[in-house]
């Protein structure tokens, strides 16, 4: 048993939450987060499906290895994104990186707020750093993602 899966399985037992933010930038991002119920890619983007629409963003890992993000280049409302094909970039002070599509669809809506505040992806890759919402035009490609364990086995190799 890894160290994150003990503390994860210990946490309750000692009333506390194995998912809470720690103070200070450096110690939060040595321990990424990756939550139940979401689909993973192995490029390190999420998908929460709800119906027949997903929200789109990176993981925690990815935002913790990218650094402090500065710029996000989203797609437009309206337009279809494919299943693993880039949608757009992620920029930081280390790195940019492209950003890759869990599921094909439509563009419902994207996170107006990474344009002015992209440290939002920072602050909650899995909240307020969200990305995109999709209609799903096939939703059979989910089965192409990871759970959160293989998503955090993969992480871990």
């Amino acid at each position: 048993m890894s160290l994150r899966q003990f503390a994860r399985a210990s946490a309750p037992l000692f009333g506390l939450r194995h998912n809470a933010p720690l103070v200070g930038s450096s110690i939060a991002r040595s321990y990424s987060t990756v939550i139940e119920g979401l689909k993973y890619m192995q490029s390190h983007e999420w998908a929460k499906v709800e119906g027949d629409i997903a929200t789109v963003g990176i993981t925690d890992h990815a935002q913790a290895e990218l650094g402090d993000v500065v710029y996000v280049e989203l797609p437009e409302v309206g337009s279809t994104v494919t299943h693993k094909a880039t949608f757009g970039v992620v920029e930081s002070v280390k790195a940019a990186s492209d950003v890759y599509s869990p599921i094909s669809g439509e563009v419902l809506a994207i996170n107006d707020d990474l344009a002015d505040s992209p440290g939002k992806v920072n602050d909650g890759a899995y909240g307020e750093g969200w990305m995109m919402k999709i209609k799903m035009s096939n939703p059979a490609e989910l089965d192409d993602l990871m759970d959160a364990t293989q998503y955090e086995a993969a992480c871990e190799q």
